[in-house]
C-alpha cells in the first residue's frame, strides 16, 4: 500500500487539470477551505449512498476508520470475497498504485456486479470516467465483473409514505461505455504519476477547466493574480469570451479596447462606467417600468429548502420547497410600510408548505402589484404550491398574475451604476444604490446558509441556538423585501 500513487478521485481531478492533481499531490495545504455550502453537498452525498445501500441490503460495510487506512478495507473485501459475501459496501480494490472503492459491489446468479452512487439526476461523462477508472481497478484485482452501473437520482419520484428507494433511484448500466474508456486508462495513469512525481508545478494557465466539471479548490491560489474586479466580472460575457481577453494579456476594464467588437453594448456599457466612473440611468424605460406599477405594492421574497431525498409528501428530489416569506406592504408611494413574515416550524413531521400558502394568501390581499426580484424563481414556487393545493389555485394564479420584477431594471442595465461590478444581483444592487445597508451587517448573508441552517434544524441535526437562529432567518429575509423598497425609491428619483 506504501506505492499508492491515485485515487478515484484524483484520478478524475487529474482528467480535469493536471496541475490541480499536482497541487492537491504535492502542497495540499494550498487548497482552499471547504465552505459550509460545499460541505453540504458532500453531507448530501454521503446521504444518499447510505440509502442506495437498501437497493441491496443485508451488505457488509468495509469503510475504513479514516481515509489514510484504506489498506484495511482493501484487505477485508478480499477475505469477504473469498469466504462467499454476496453483497459488500465500499468494496475498495489496488492495483498499479490506483486504490478505489465502490458503493455497492454484488454478487447474483450472473457473478458479480458494481454499482456506483451519485446524488445527481443523471449520467454525466465524468461519472463514465468515474466508472472506468474503478472498473479498471477492481477487474485488474481478480474479480470479474459482468457489469458495472451509475445509481442516481429520479428526479420525477414524488414522495408518498415511507421512502421508495427502488422508485427514487434510477440503476443506468454503463458497461459498454466503460469499455469504451478503458484502452486509455492505463496509460492516463502513468501520466498522472509521472506528474505527481515531478519536481515542478506544471505550467498550466487558468481557464475554462477551472470550473468543468467541478469548481476547482485550487482557484484561490491559481487565480491569485486576477485582481478582484477584472474581466471576469463582465456581465453575460460568455467565458470563452472571457479567456480571449484573457490570453490577450487583458485582466483589468481599463485594458478592454472599446472598439473590440466582442463585446456588446451592455458589455461595453459595464466597461466605459468603470473607466469613466460615471453612472448610465436610461430614463424612458425606467420612467415606463415604474408607471407600469399598481398600488398598493407587496414586496415579497421566498426561502427555500431542497433535498436530494424528498422530506415532506407530495415532493420531489431537488424540489425547492418555501418555508419563509418576508413581506413589505406600501398603500401609495412614499407610504408607511407595514411588515408580515412567516416562518415555519422546523419539523420533519409537518410540511411547511401548506401554512405558507395560507399565510401568503392572507398577507397578499387580492390587488396590487407584487415585487419580486427575480420573477422566475417566485413564479416557479408558486406554481407548484398551485399544482399541489388546487383549493387554493385561484388565490395562488391571482398572486402569480400580480408580480412584477424589480430585477429587469437592473438586469437590462437601465440603471447601471460602476459600484454594481456587473452584477445585478440584489447582493449588488443594494449597497450600490443604498450603501448605508448591507448584508454584512447580519448574521446569515445570504439564501444558501439561510436554507441549510433551516435544514439542520428540519432534521434535528443543528447545534446552535435555534431561537437566535430563527431571528437571523426573519431578519435575513426581511432586509431582502425592504431593500427592495429602498431600490424603488431610488428608481423614482432617477
Amino acid at each position: 500500500m506504501n506505492n499508492i500513487s491515485l485515487s478515484k478521485s484524483t484520478f478524475i481531478r487529474g482528467l480535469q487539470c493536471e496541475k490541480s492533481l499536482y497541487l492537491y499531490k504535492n502542497f495540499y495545504h494550498l487548497k482552499d477551505p471547504v465552505d459550509p455550502q460545499t460541505q453540504a453537498i458532500f453531507d448530501q452525498g454521503h446521504e444518499v449512498g447510505i440509502l442506495a445501500q437498501k437497493l441491496f441490503p443485508d451488505g457488509v460495510d468495509v469503510s475504513p476508520e479514516s481515509y489514510y487506512n484504506m489498506g484495511e478495507s482493501v484487505i477485508k473485501t478480499k477475505s469477504l470475497i473469498e469466504s462467499g459475501e454476496s453483497v459488500i459496501y465500499e468494496a475498495t480494490f489496488e492495483f498499479n498504485g490506483v486504490i478505489a472503492a465502490l458503493d455497492i459491489l454484488v454478487k447474483d446468479n450472473e457473478g458479480w456486479k458494481a454499482y456506483e452512487v451519485k446524488s445527481s439526476t443523471s449520467v454525466s461523462e465524468t461519472y463514465l470516467n468515474d466508472a472506468a477508472i474503478q472498473y479498471y481497478t477492481i477487474i485488474n484485482s481478480g474479480v470479474e465483473l459482468k457489469d458495472i452501473s451509475i445509481v442516481h437520482i429520479n428526479n420525477q419520484y414524488v414522495k408518498n409514505g415511507a421512502i421508495k428507494v427502488h422508485e427514487l433511484f434510477t440503476i443506468a448500466p454503463v458497461y459498454d461505455e466503460v469499455q469504451l474508456l478503458l484502452p486509455d486508462i492505463s496509460h492516463k495513469i502513468e501520466q498522472f504519476k509521472s506528474i505527481i512525481g515531478n519536481d515542478s508545478v506544471p505550467k498550466i494557465e487558468i481557464g475554462e477547466h477551472c470550473s468543468k466539471p467541478y469548481g476547482c479548490d485550487f482557484r484561490g491560489h491559481c487565480w491569485k493574480h486576477i485582481p478582484d474586479y477584472s474581466i471576469f466580472d463582465i456581465s453575460n460575457l460568455r467565458m470563452n469570451k472571457k479567456f480571449d481577453l484573457y490570453n490577450n494579456g487583458i485582466v483589468t476594464l481599463d485594458q478592454v479596447d472599446v472598439e473590440n467588437n466582442a463585446l456588446n453594448s451592455n458589455h461595453l456599457l459595464q466597461v466605459k462606467s468603470e473607466l469613466t466612473q460615471s453612472s448610465y440611468i436610461d430614463y424612458e424605460n425606467i420612467s415606463q417600468f415604474l408607471s407600469d406599477l399598481k398600488y398598493p405594492l407587496y414586496f415579497l421574497d421566498f426561502e427555500t429548502i431542497g433535498t436530494a431525498i424528498p422530506i415532506y409528501d407530495g415532493s420531489r428530489p431537488y424540489q425547492q420547497l418555501p418555508f419563509q416569506f418576508s413581506l413589505h406592504v406600501q398603500q401609495e408611494k412614499n407610504g408607511t410600510l407595514t411588515h408580515y413574515e412567516y416562518l415555519a416550524k422546523s419539523s420533519i413531521k409537518k410540511d411547511p408548505r401548506i401554512d405558507f400558502v395560507k399565510r401568503l394568501v392572507k398577507d397578499c390581499g387580492d390587488s396590487g402589484d407584487i415585487i419580486v426580484y427575480n420573477i422566475g424563481f417566485e413564479k416557479g414556487k408558486l406554481n407548484d404550491l398551485k399544482a399541489l393545493y388546487p383549493k387554493f389555485a385561484d388565490d395562488i394564479g391571482n398572486i402569480i398574475n400580480r408580480l412584477k420584477d424589480l430585477m429587469v431594471p437592473f438586469k437590462n442595465k437601465w440603471y447601471y451604476t460602476p459600484e454594481m461590478k456587473g452584477s445585478y444581483s440584489i447582493k449588488s444592487v443594494l449597497p450600490a444604490l443604498v450603501p448605508e445597508l448591507s448584508y454584512q451587517d447580519l448574521e446569515i448573508k445570504e439564501g444558501g446558509t439561510a436554507s441549510n441552517l433551516f435544514l439542520q434544524m428540519v432534521k434535528g441535526e443543528f447545534n446552535g441556538d435555534i431561537d437566535k437562529t430563527k431571528k437571523d432567518l426573519l431578519e435575513y429575509c426581511k432586509l431582502d423585501t425592504y431593500a427592495m423598497v429602498r431600490i424603488l425609491e431610488v428608481l423614482y428619483m432617477s
